[in-house]
């Protein structure tokens, strides 16, 4: 069970990085929306599991995961910007997670939304990157107001 935690984080690691080098995330799309799991950890209030929307770092990854039951699912490119800005904070808005790399047996890193932002935002900081945001003016303007909004 221990090595299964260790390459659950190492995969997570390796999406952070990835996403943050080429700006693009994978989701798994059709008519009715993203692929969704449920948390293997985590309950909410009335001891359901709490929702995940999964998230790939290569499109190969997503498209390997588009079986038992996620057969008539696509896979669909996010561009990070809009992936940060619309997706983290409107799942983290919203109670659910976010799913990171899920494998084919559908284990994966299970993250609040405004965390990941967090750790993205790192990321591409220790890069020298930046993005182009709508909603926020620059990483230190969405680092600041995801912070505040977690106090």
């Amino acid at each position: 069970m221990f090595k299964n935690h260790i390459d659950v984080k190492l995969k997570h690691e390796k999406f952070v990085k990835k996403v943050c080098e080429t700006s693009l995330v994978y989701g798994l799309e059709n008519e009715d929306g993203f692929a969704t799991s449920s948390s293997n950890d985590l309950e909410d209030e009335d001891g359901e599991p709490i929702g995940i929307i999964c998230f790939w770092s290569e499109k190969a990854l997503a498209k390997s995961c588009a079986k038992n039951g996620w057969e008539v699912y696509e896979t669909t490119e996010i561009n990070l910007a809009e992936f940060i800005e619309n997706w983290c904070i409107g799942i983290d808005n919203d109670e659910l997670l976010v799913g990171t790399n899920f494998d084919q047996n559908m284990f994966g890193y299970e993250i609040e939304g405004y965390e990941l932002i967090l750790e993205l935002i790192e990321e591409l900081k220790k890069n020298n990157k930046d993005l182009v945001f709508e909603k926020f003016e620059n990483l230190e303007d969405l680092e600041t107001q995801i912070r505040e909004a977690m106090e």
